[in-house]
């Protein structure tokens, strides 16, 4: 099985290169997607946030809100926010993983916003980077409700440029010339891609504990 991340920075047309991609009939594991679940009403990480976050949590429900206010601009405060999400979301990977393995799938996509930061990109074979001008993406993220220049730009400090992304691509796909030439990226990518085995399937325990060891020094 083939494991390919598909990444790019917040406003890049992530969302809808995943679309296209269901559309195309690949499996697509969607981490934000995980991260909602894990979130949400009844989610498992609900406990572990209110118990490190109080008052981040109201009647089961999380209030986003109010624990944007405790982790914006404090980096500490972030990491032992990850530290209680990302393994819960991790295990669904590693499940939706074992369920495509168990299928003999011959290509899977492993949708992760933060690949490059987090090393995610040493545990998968391929990658796809979406990307677009920067005065589009401003432009679109800035038209999210919510959305402010200073949080546009804190969000965007916390992520690798999106020129180093573009670099360390196997595959740059477009996202500022409409629908048609992202798809058309797309399936070119994907008919190469078809060509190659896996090699990160499944896990080696060594591997897993490097990537998580550059992990924790590139947050340091």
């Amino acid at each position: 099985m083939l494991i390919v991340g598909l990444t790019g920075s917040i406003g890049m047309g992530k969302s809808t290169a995943t679309k296209l991609l269901r559309q195309m009939r690949v499996p697509v594991y969607d981490a934000d997607a995980a991260v909602h679940a894990v979130q949400g009403p009844g989610g498992e990480a609900l406990p572990a946030i209110e118990a490190a976050f109080p008052g981040s949590v109201r009647d089961g429900v999380l209030d986003r809100t109010a624990l944007g206010a405790k982790v914006f601009a404090d980096s500490a405060a972030l990491r032992r926010l990850e530290g209680i999400v990302h393994p819960l979301v991790q295990a669904r990977q590693r499940a939706f993983l074992k369920r495509h393995a168990a299928r003999r799938t011959p290509i899977v996509v492993l949708d992760i916003p933060l690949l490059f930061e987090g090393n995610g990109h040493r545990r998968v074979d391929a990658t796809l980077v979406v990307s677009a001008p920067a005065f589009l993406q401003k432009r679109r993220v800035l038209a999210r409700p919510g959305m402010t220049e200073a949080k546009f730009e804190d969000i965007v400090r916390r992520q690798v440029p999106d020129q180093i992304k573009r670099r360390l691509a196997d595959f740059v796909i477009p996202s500022n010339g409409g629908i048609a030439p992202t798809r058309r990226a797309l399936v070119e990518a994907l008919r190469a891609l078809s060509q190659q085995r896996g090699q990160t399937w499944p896990p080696k325990p060594w591997r897993e504990r490097w990537t998580a060891a550059l992990a924790r020094q590139r947050k340091r």
